[in-house]
């Protein structure tokens, strides 16, 4: 690898023939790059993708380009061998060096037809109209009457249960002070006539 820095390239992969008829050169070393063999799962190359690349991460090596170029092709190799179809392409040679350039970056949108315009705002009603849209009040009472009433019962019944509580309770701490103060009364007699 320090022998392609040397040489200028600005990619860390290296370039070689592919087939024996010399087709286009394609980068060798996706999985070398990685460190994982070629039989490797996809979890392996995950681990070893985010292993690496966290190791020569460009925020850790400020000012390092050939750590930046690194990242960046160990980025362009995971694109490739992280992706099945690519993976497949790319170890039957098929994989032209645009296509492994292009794999980490989003496809461009395609153009088209532009869209449509947006739809106009429609206009307020030049007059007013007659009432109200719709009356909820009257909806909900024909609709929830029955269970409205109900509830209304229900509630004017707990309500009166807790007044009558409240009086016999009320009556029943009035008839304990009248008894005392009779008490009282009757021991203040009695000490009296002594």
């Amino acid at each position: 690898m320090a022998a392609l820095a040397a040489r200028g390239r600005p990619c860390l992969l290296p370039r070689r023939a592919y087939g024996s008829l010399g087709g286009e050169a394609r980068p060798a070393g996706l999985y070398e790059l990685l460190g994982v063999p070629a039989s490797a799962t996809q979890a392996q190359i995950k681990a070893a993708y985010y292993a690496q690349s966290f190791r020569c991460h460009p925020d850790r090596n400020a000012g390092c380009p050939e750590a930046a170029s690194r990242f960046t092709a160990l980025q362009q190799a995971y694109a490739v061998l992280g992706s099945a179809a690519l993976r497949r392409r790319y170890d039957r040679g098929l994989l032209s060096r645009a296509e492994l350039s292009a794999a980490g970056r989003p496809p461009a949108r395609a153009p088209g037809p532009p869209p449509p315009p947006p739809a106009r705002p429609r206009s307020a009603p030049s007059r007013p109209l007659p009432g109200p849209l719709f009356d909820f009040d009257a909806f909900y009472r024909a609709h929830y009457g029955e269970q409205l009433e109900r509830e209304q019962l229900l509630r004017r019944r707990r309500c009166d249960q807790k007044r009558e509580e409240a009086a016999r309770r009320w009556q029943g701490h009035r008839l304990a002070e009248f008894s005392a103060a009779l008490l009282l009364a009757a021991l203040l007699l009695l000490a009296g006539l002594k």
